[in-house]
């Protein structure tokens, strides 16, 4: 019986598969040019803040009596420190990668094939 009804899962899946052409210049363009504005004003406002808050700190640490506070304030300095430096590290390569990565995506245009393929997937995987 069960062969049975996988048989008929399996006709059903091939009168039901379609192929799909998959084109996402259309969600990806936008979002791209977006991006592209938004960068250049990005990385000036994340060095910007990340001098600003440095400094703050680093009166904090010179305005430190007790060894402990101090202590504390040089964590904080460090922190911030390598906190904005990967930051603006990432935004750096998220600028860098962005163009090739759309070159790739537009150049891979993909084709899908769905109701086949995903029921023998799904077959192969539990049968």
């Amino acid at each position: 019986m069960l062969q049975t009804i996988l048989a008929k899962m399996t006709i059903m899946a091939a009168d039901a598969s379609t192929t799909v052409n998959v084109d996402f210049s259309g969600v990806a363009t936008p979002i791209v040019e977006m991006l592209n504005k938004i960068l250049a004003p990005l990385i000036m406002i994340v060095g910007a803040l990340g001098a600003i808050w440095c400094v703050l700190l680093g009166v904090k640490l010179a305005k430190a009596d007790e060894p402990q506070e101090r202590e504390k304030a040089k964590m904080a300095l460090k922190n911030a420190i390598t906190g904005y430096l990967l930051i603006f590290i990432l935004v750096v390569v998220l600028r860098l990668t962005i163009g090739p990565l759309y070159t790739w995506m537009q150049a891979n245009k993909t084709t899908l094939t769905t109701g086949v393929s995903f029921a023998q997937t799904m077959m192969a995987r539990f049968f």
